[in-house]
């Protein structure tokens, strides 16, 4: 429950509900102002000037201290969310409610991305001495894993790790409600019984319906199928920071620090049979690391790499990897990665990878990746801006002081990306710095510094009492959900 510990689809689902950005999104997914009313750029960052009135939970007012707070707890190492403060170097506060973020560079691309970046109580963390984030990677509890205190429509009124949370309408909320007083999140683990539960009425909405269940769905009486571009991409990274391989054999080697290893490995995957075999024509894909829904998408990513196994077998030669090698594939076992990627480990098996499969339910794997304890991954990534700076700056950059790739997870570093990537982050949110991003992105394809395996639909089944809009980021934002 701690909103600055883990960057994570799942939390954020749940988290978004309790605490509030300053800038939020609307129901037709465009800015719109939340806890601050206004944002505007100034020399050395921008300049919010925020909404009075508003409550915590514990009835606390609510300030520009808890705004510097929290900005500065989510700087801290601990934080995860670090991502979603692109360049901020510090806050300052101007008056009670008015707060400076201060960057290192002109940053037109950080109101998008605060979207994602709640802010809780400074005098409850203080109270219950949460100053600093709960460490995720390393299994830490703090008073903030399991309580919260946020601004947001709804409280937390239970949570039973791996079962269920429970969420109650926040009576003395500021903005736009609905008509919903409680809210049950059902960790069900089985698709069948998902499914099930939902023809039954006992579940009124699945966020991840079975992709073999979607068509049957559609067909039952009172269920309704949203659908949408989604902005996330699956994709395939690997360690090219070690040495050796850590999880697998290659003669005491690293092979995929070899862009021909890199290369083979892309050309042995058949991603078009990916999308119409394991994700059963529900998803697209391409050659870059965000989907078409992604601002800086560019008509040369539709097409992603030639299915060429023959080719495969000559890089890995050329390579000196005739005879293959061994490696470990860490994954989710979450629907539909884990199908992905046991479609990947036999793909690639036949060019003589020979890759043990290593499914992992996400709350490890995730941990283990950030840490960087992986050889080979699966994973997906969803821009907390919607455009291209929120995908490549994160996963693609080198890692430095300042939080640039916070999320490149396997060491990856160009120059030549990173020069890229840094000079389109000054322009302004128009067309040159799409131009130049894609450029970055081209580097990275040529590079085969990852591989892009499918850009998921975004597919919702619920009852048809449940009205809301599908979002592009496959959360579901109660503020806009009614029960007829």
């Amino acid at each position: 429950m701690d909103p600055h510990a883990v960057a994570s689809a799942y939390n954020a689902r749940v988290l978004q509900q309790i605490y509030e950005p300053l800038v939020g999104r609307d129901e037709r997914f465009r800015l719109e102002p939340r806890l601050a009313l206004t944002w505007e750029p100034m020399e050395g960052g921008w300049r919010f000037k925020l909404r009075q009135g508003v409550k915590f939970h514990d009835g606390t007012p609510f300030t520009a201290d808890d705004v510097v707070f929290s900005v500065e707890r989510g700087l801290t190492p601990e934080s995860q969310l670090r991502v979603a403060l692109p360049n901020v170097t510090g806050v300052r506060k101007v008056d009670d409610f008015t707060v400076d973020l201060l960057t290192s560079n002109p940053s037109p691309v950080l109101p998008l991305a605060i979207t994602n970046f709640r802010v809780m109580s400074r005098a409850w963390a203080v109270k219950h001495h949460v100053e600093r984030p709960q460490n995720f990677n390393a299994k830490e509890e703090t008073f903030a894993t399991r309580n919260a205190n946020g601004t947001g429509p709804f409280m937390l009124k239970a949570w039973v790790p791996d079962t269920k949370t429970v969420l109650e309408a926040n009576p003395s909320y500021w903005g736009k409600r609905s008509n919903l007083t409680e809210v049950q999140y059902l960790v069900v683990s089985t698709a069948a019984t998902r499914m099930a539960g939902l023809i039954s009425g006992e579940i009124d909405f699945v966020i991840d319906p079975a992709l073999q269940d979607v068509e049957k769905l559609r067909r039952s009486a009172g269920i309704v199928i949203g659908q949408a571009t989604g902005l996330q991409a699956q994709y395939m990274s690997f360690d090219v920071k070690s040495e050796k391989l850590k999880y697998g054999e290659a003669n005491g080697r690293n092979p995929f620090r070899d862009l021909k290893v890199r290369q083979a490995v892309r050309h042995a995957i058949d991603v078009r049979a990916l999308q119409s075999k394991v994700m059963r024509g529900m998803g697209s894909i391409g050659s870059a690391l965000f989907s078409s829904a992604v601002d800086g998408w560019d008509a040369r990513f539709a097409e992603p790499a030639a299915y060429d196994p023959e080719r495969s077998k000559k890089l890995l030669a050329e390579a000196g990897y005739a005879n293959g090698f061994s490696v470990t594939l860490d994954c989710s076992t979450a629907a539909p990665a884990d199908a992905i990627c046991q479609a990947v480990a036999g793909m690639l098996a036949r060019v003589g990878i020979r890759v043990t499969h290593q499914p992992l339910p996400f709350n490890l794997l995730l941990p283990k990746v950030t840490k960087g304890d992986s050889s080979m991954f699966v994973i997906g990534w969803q821009p907390l801006t919607a455009d291209a700076e929120g995908v490549l700056v994160p996963l693609a950059h080198t890692p430095n002081a300042r939080g640039d790739g916070q999320y490149n997870n396997g060491g990856y570093s160009s120059a030549k990306v990173d020069a890229a990537i840094d000079a389109a982050r000054v322009v302004p949110l128009w067309e040159k710095r799409t131009r130049m991003l894609a450029e970055a992105m081209t580097t990275l394809d040529a590079e085969a510094a990852f591989v892009p395996l499918s850009y998921r639909n975004i597919i919702w089944a619920m009852s048809r009492k449940v009205k809301t809009p599908v979002m592009p980021n496959d959360s579901l934002d109660l503020r806009f959900v009614n029960l007829e």
